[in-house]
């Protein structure tokens, strides 16, 4: 098939180990990092839990969420924009943490790990982005 329309074969994932986004690292990361989020946002106000905690909690599901899906559509070009749609949920989680570190939920060590984790996870998908979109290339 030709370019946006390449589909995705589990033997042209870089790694033919891959069977399903279970088994890709930054999806695994991804949920740890939401697991993280959900375990900090627990000792927020609870008249947060309809602002700030269901945002964060949200945006954190969504980026393992987005990876899943794109890796599951079949076709390079779906996998792409989902990735980039993960991208755009771990920037929103980013700008949340800061949020909740100002207004003094989060310690300044909480906030420092769990942006640690969001970097990491931003780098491999950035890095997965960049490998799919050169099999793009490749084959059109």
């Amino acid at each position: 098939m030709v370019g946006d329309q390449t589909k995705i074969g589990f033997g042209t994932m870089a790694d033919s180990n891959i069977k399903d986004f279970r088994d890709l690292r930054v999806w695994q990361d991804a949920i740890e990092m939401a697991k993280t989020i959900y375990e900090m946002t627990r000792q927020f106000p609870k008249e947060e839990i309809y602002g700030i905690t269901n945002q964060m909690r949200r945006s954190s599901v969504s980026v393992s969420s987005n990876i899943a899906e794109g890796q599951s559509r079949g076709h390079l070009r779906e996998y792409v924009h989902f990735l980039d749609i993960a991208r755009g949920s771990i920037a929103e989680l980013e700008s949340q943490v800061v949020l909740s570190s100002e207004l003094g939920f989060l310690s300044e060590e909480q906030s420092r790990t769990v942006v640690e984790k969001i970097h990491s996870v931003r780098r491999q998908l950035t890095s997965l982005k960049t490998s799919l979109a050169k099999k793009m290339s490749a084959s059109s």
